[in-house]
């Protein structure tokens, strides 16, 4: 069903006997796919599904476009806000990615994250902090600021780095020079408001990291992934291959990205030919696997793990029990990647404790 309806294409229900579309549903909802699988049912071709079961999709998707077109709204008024008080800022993930989406408005939207330079960072904090009903704590290293403002979940982000490795955030800052410096963006227009994104070859880089920065760090939905194929097959003629291979080499991800990149075409149906440096060996398609092995596990940003210990304990137990879940996810994601989870635990682990000392 997220096949069929990330592509829109035909679906086939015989071959998997008896549905349960009640599970369907729990599973759309664990990987943030609703609007994908209610597309999906529109495209079957074998079956005629019951009407109710339809109603139920149909019903939640409904509830998605609207919160999609508030959110829309709310960004346009928010950019205008903000530029009316000399802040510039371009907007990272989210709407931006849902307008490479067939039907953008069933995509399930997340929070609103806004990327600006070191000097609109600081002036957006100070402009917005007494518009918020909650504020959360700073994280230094990633210059990331997160409150609540008017029910929307606003993130600002000063930089794009994940905090894997020191390769990769130093392409990430890189990205963030050309970005502001060398005026490499591409924009949405959002009704009468001019959007500012991250330029193609830029935004695909974040997305994929992004994608690892959760990976290695909790869990991973099915929506990220979606997100990242639709971004390459959007914008599959306007790429730099030259400038992405570049990149990918210089962050040390050319196995993440091939790994990754079967999954796509093996689980999502993604075209090869709209997936760059795709290897079709059985090397990768045995990471593939696994990979979707641990997505279905966790659920969307690991969110079928038990977090409950979050209330329950105080704060130097919760971290020690963080970093267990660490440890755990180690020795899983180097069955995956052995060299790079190793290489990567040490800096996720000074990263950390770094936040910890801060009381993060």
């Amino acid at each position: 069903m997220v096949k069929a309806g990330l592509w829109e294409q035909d679906a086939r229900l015989l071959p998997y006997g008896k549905v349960d579309y009640e599970k369907i549903m729990c599973l759309a909802e664990e990987q943030s796919v609703i609007g994908l699988v209610t597309a999906g049912f529109e495209h079957v071709v074998d079956v005629k599904v019951p009407t109710e079961e339809v109603l139920q999709f149909v019903g939640q998707s409904l509830q998605i476009e609207q919160q999609n077109t508030a959110m829309d709204s709310y960004i346009a008024e928010l950019v205008e806000k903000m530029q009316a008080a000399g802040i510039y800022t371009l907007l990272v993930k989210g709407q931006g990615i849902a307008q490479c989406y067939e039907r953008p408005l069933w995509r399930s939207c997340g929070d609103v994250d806004l990327f600006l330079s070191e000097d609109n960072y600081n002036k957006a904090v100070k402009f917005l902090t007494p518009l918020a009903s909650d504020i959360e704590q700073e994280y230094k290293y990633n210059k990331h600021q997160a409150m609540t403002i008017d029910s929307w979940v606003v993130e600002l982000h000063g930089n794009l780095r994940c905090g894997l490795s020191s390769k990769i955030d130093g392409v990430l800052d890189k990205i963030k020079r050309d970005t502001f410096y060398g005026g490499n963006v591409r924009s949405w227009i959002n009704g009468k408001t001019t959007v500012f994104l991250l330029s193609v070859d830029s935004d695909i880089i974040y997305v994929f990291t992004h994608i690892l920065n959760h990976f290695y760090k909790g869990g991973i939905g099915l929506r990220q992934v979606c997100d990242w194929c639709r971004l390459l097959f959007y914008y599959r003629e306007k790429l730099d291959l030259r400038v992405l291979e570049s990149r990918i080499r210089k962050m040390g991800l050319m196995s993440e990205w091939k790994a990754f990149g079967t999954f796509a075409v093996e689980y999502l149906g993604m075209p090869t030919e709209a997936m760059p440096l795709y290897s079709p060996g059985t090397k990768w398609k045995r990471k593939a696997d696994k990979i979707c092995s641990f997505i279905m596990e966790v659920g969307n940003f690991g969110q079928n793990r038990d977090m409950s210990y979050y209330s329950r304990y105080p704060y130097l137990v919760r971290k020690l029990i963080s970093m267990g879940h660490r440890c755990g996810d180690l020795i899983r994601h180097a069955r995956i990647f052995p060299l790079d989870s190793l290489r990567f635990f040490p800096y996720m682990m000074y990263n950390g404790m770094r936040e910890a000392v801060r009381g993060r």
